[in-house]
């Protein structure tokens, strides 16, 4: 019986060594795979951010009776929406297409709301990876959403 809880033991100079060889793996890979996984899931935040924010946005805008309004309604949709999110609300920035152009066209278009009228709204918001330095711009996220206004609205 000796002889066979000896061997189970090994010997004598490889004792405590694979709880440095654990440690070692766990500090070379999986502190990074969290990171990385903590990297994602921020980018992706902003990407649901955005797209959640252009979406509300939208139906606010297009669903208001006039100009200021909508726009007032729209603001606080967004704020809503990117904080839903846990996303600062200060890396967020709310512009409008004409019709037909992406989101690179945005910010010279400012809706009238009249019937019939489309337009896209587009919502960007920057992402920070983190433990990055602030002055690292990571990643910016864009979210589009078209707004057709119904012709027939009571003016």
């Amino acid at each position: 019986m000796r002889w066979v809880l000896g061997r189970l033991r090994g010997p004598d100079g490889e004792r405590g060594s694979s709880l440095v060889e654990f440690v070692f793996v766990a500090l070379v890979v999986f502190v990074p795979l969290v990171y990385l996984v903590a990297g994602f899931s921020s980018v992706q935040r902003g990407v649901f951010a955005a797209t959640a924010a252009a979406r509300e946005a939208g139906r606010a805008l297009g669903t208001a009776p006039d100009v200021a309004t909508g726009m007032a309604r729209a603001e606080r949709a967004v704020e809503l929406a990117v904080g839903d999110q846990s996303v600062e609300a200060t890396d967020v920035r709310l512009e409008f297409a004409p019709a037909g152009s992406g989101c690179d066209a945005a910010g010279s278009y400012t809706p009238t709301l009249t019937p019939g009228e489309e337009f896209s709204v587009c919502v960007t918001v920057t992402v920070r990876i983190p433990l990055l330095p602030e002055f690292i711009d990571a990643n910016t996220a864009t979210g589009q959403f078209v707004v057709q206004r119904d012709r027939y609205v009571d003016a």
